[in-house]
């Protein structure tokens, strides 16, 4: 399972302080609190990004003079866990994807002279941002195992990791019926844009190179996302910076409790949001059946494990 706990850099043209003394004052998994924050922060105006425009109500862009920021609570709008089958008892909460820490593409990426294969490389940290605004990782995971095959991800092709932060592993496919074809899905973080199973023109994919993307007519070079591995951008065509294993800059998440044990034979069968802050998590385990409630905001987290027989043990956790 995922162990991504990423303490990461991130750019430097903002102020990191201002950022954390706002998301302080943020509660709740209200998207549109986190982004009227932003605006105190003196962040420049909306932006229009093809494929996320779809998204408006919950994603934000804006631009500075090297990167497109992209801002959400990393929650979507659709259901999440559901059809896991390797679980370490995490959970989604929201994240703090806003300000100083918003996610970064490239305003004008450049093709690299020398490319980055995704394989044994970047296995922490995301590598492109869906455009609803939910990160995406490497097809493989930390330890380098296709977390698909290994029945880490929900049928939206997710999952979260160490600091409960809910992310893709695969291409988010479903997108593309929201966007339509002519709109990428996601934007790698080397800028190119990731589109779905055909072309924009609706044309049939073919000659991909081995990062899952080729050159148009026009030669602009774009990513597809496929049902095949690397289901996604199978490392970086264009420039990037790699750091620790991941490329920078990128958000900031952190764990704010212990990482869990995977729960060997758990199915995560349901995942109800029950109000704007809570959720009710549903498993089976050994034919019974399992519950994990919580509340999680951007500063505390409370939650309630629920076994068969009614007991219930309690967790509270502060964000550090």
């Amino acid at each position: 399972m995922d162990s991504h706990e990423h303490e990461i850099r991130h750019l430097s043209e903002l102020n990191r302080r201002k950022f954390l003394q706002a998301s302080v004052a943020v509660s709740g998994l209200m998207v549109m609190n986190l982004l009227t924050e932003n605006s105190a922060l003196g962040a420049s105006s909306s932006i229009t990004l093809p494929g996320f425009a779809a998204f408006s109500r919950s994603v934000r862009v804006t631009k500075t003079s090297k990167y497109y920021l992209v801002e959400s609570s990393g929650m979507p709008d659709h259901q999440m866990m559901v059809g896991i089958k390797s679980w370490q008892q995490q959970i989604p909460t929201v994240q703090p994807y806003s300000g100083s820490n918003a996610w970064s593409i490239p305003v004008k990426p450049v093709i690299s002279k020398n490319p980055i294969s995704g394989n044994g490389h970047f296995l922490r940290g995301a590598i492109a941002i869906a455009v609803n605004g939910i990160p995406i990782f490497n097809a493989l995971n930390n330890r380098g195992d296709d977390a698909y095959l290994a029945g880490e991800l929900d049928d939206w092709g997710g999952h979260c990791g160490r600091a409960d932060d809910y992310h893709y592993h695969i291409a988010p496919l479903h997108l593309q019926k929201i966007v339509g074809q002519k709109a990428p899905i996601a934007y790698a973080l080397d800028g190119f844009p990731i589109y779905g199973e055909t072309e924009p023109n609706g044309a049939k994919i073919t000659g991909l190179d081995t990062f899952n993307g080729h050159f148009d007519s026009k030669r602009n070079y774009h990513y597809h996302g496929t049902k095949r591995f690397p289901y996604i951008n199978g490392g970086f065509k264009g420039v990037v910076t790699e750091i620790d294993g991941q490329v920078d800059p990128q958000s900031l998440t952190k764990a704010f409790r212990p990482a869990g044990d995977p729960l060997k034979g758990a199915v995560i069968t349901s995942c109800l949001q029950t109000g704007n802050n809570s959720f009710d998590l549903g498993y089976t385990l050994n034919g019974s059946e399992y519950h994990v409630k919580y509340t999680a905001t951007l500063t505390n987290v409370d939650l309630q494990f629920i076994s068969p027989d009614g007991s219930v043990r309690q967790e509270s956790y502060v964000r550090r």
